[in-house]
């Protein structure tokens, strides 16, 4: 994997870049969709490459490993051709996953064990095994196995859970230097920065996985509960001192002014579920604002559902049709919106993209935030 910063944003942290894999050209900053499952919830293959254009998505390790387990993936040559997806593939460790099964995990120094949720058996989780299982599933860019923190979290609990991710994250880095890749290219590895809220953890936390020398880096336990200031803070203080020739990828975000904050603080990569999640149950997003479709005045709007009118789905169905699919239960409803708002996150990171290259990121950001929040 390579990665170049294109242009630098005068006004801001921002960057616009190109991430190389064997399997596509990634134009930065960019949004992954998540295909947990090996699926984007309601989304075709072909609409992501074809209609959204998109160069990457996330897949999870936790799922995928118990289901349908790596075994199958590797025999169908991997998670590329098991799902017919011929563009990068970014995997989660599964770490989130496993720690947000509290009640069912026990961490110790060598992983964690965990009962899946599937049917309750047993499982262990160490840094060595998730690499290899990653290597099995043949993604482009793999994840480090860590702990990701709750928030509110106190500052001993963090202190402990990040010594743990830093012993875990040693351990992973041999593991994966001293394996191979299954299916004939190269993966890359990126380290992921802990700390919870703390500056002193973050900054010991950045600092660690720097000096590494990783081909990406990745900044984890953020958006989790917290204020909107604090992460911001947080990553002020990690993207000072992460590499500016590495790519930094902000796990698990966000909200559309979630994201064009953290590209202003100098984030590559995100992923989140909202576009799909929130699109299923009625909620899209705009560049004038947020629309709740199942409210009653939109049952004669016929207009496009985002006043541009140039996405994929409003040159095809209105707000009125769409509020009568959603509020009808009907599955195509869900699938229109997921896709609508795909196409509205993959617009926000593209643009985001032009405007730095022309220069005006910062004040197109700020105009255009003063809209996102509105609820219409």
């Amino acid at each position: 994997m390579t990665f170049e910063v294109l242009h630098s944003d005068p006004g801001s942290g921002a960057r616009a870049g190109r991430i190389l894999t064997e399997h596509s050209e990634i134009l930065t900053p960019v949004f992954m969709p998540v295909g947990t499952a090996g699926s984007v919830k309601g989304i075709h293959q072909h609409e992501l490459e074809q209609d959204l254009n998109v160069p990457v998505i996330l897949g999870n390790t936790y799922h995928l490993y118990l289901r349908p387990g790596v075994d199958i993936i590797q025999r169908a040559g991997g998670l590329h051709r098991f799902m017919n997806w011929n563009r990068s593939i970014l995997t989660d460790s599964g770490g989130y996953q496993v720690f947000s099964l509290a009640s069912n995990r026990k961490l110790k120094e060598e992983g964690a064990w965990f009962s899946s949720h599937i049917d309750g058996s047993p499982h262990l989780f160490t840094p060595g095994n998730v690499v290899d299982i990653q290597r099995k599933i043949g993604a482009d860019i793999i994840m480090a196995f860590d702990e990701c923190t709750p928030w509110p979290c106190e500052f001993e609990y963090a202190r402990d859970s990040l010594e743990r991710t830093h012993l875990w994250l040693d351990k992973g880095w041999q593991r994966f230097h001293s394996t191979d890749p299954v299916y004939g290219y190269e993966q890359a590895f990126f380290p992921i920065v802990q700390g919870s809220i703390y500056p002193e953890l973050r900054i010991h936390s950045a600092e660690k996985v720097a000096g590494l020398g990783a081909e990406g880096n990745a900044i984890g336990g953020l958006s989790v509960g917290e204020p909107a200031e604090e992460m911001y803070a947080m990553l002020e203080v990690v993207n000072s001192i992460l590499p500016e020739d590495k790519p930094r990828y902000l796990m698990g975000v966000g909200t559309p002014v979630n994201i064009l904050e953290a590209i202003s603080r100098g984030v590559d990569m995100f992923d989140c579920v909202m576009p799909t999640r929130n699109g299923r149950n009625g909620m899209l997003f705009t560049r004038e604002g947020i629309i709740n479709i199942k409210n009653r005045k939109w049952i004669d709007d016929f207009s496009p559902v985002d006043s541009d009118g140039t996405s994929i789905v409003d040159k095809q169905y209105s707000r009125s049709y769409l509020r009568h699919l959603i509020i009808s239960g009907e599955i195509l409803g869900a699938q229109i919106a997921s896709l609508h708002n795909l196409a509205f996150y993959t617009w926000l990171v593209r643009e985001a993209f032009n405007r730095i290259r022309q220069g005006n990121f910062s004040p197109w950001k700020e105009n255009l935030i003063k809209k996102l929040n509105t609820r219409l």
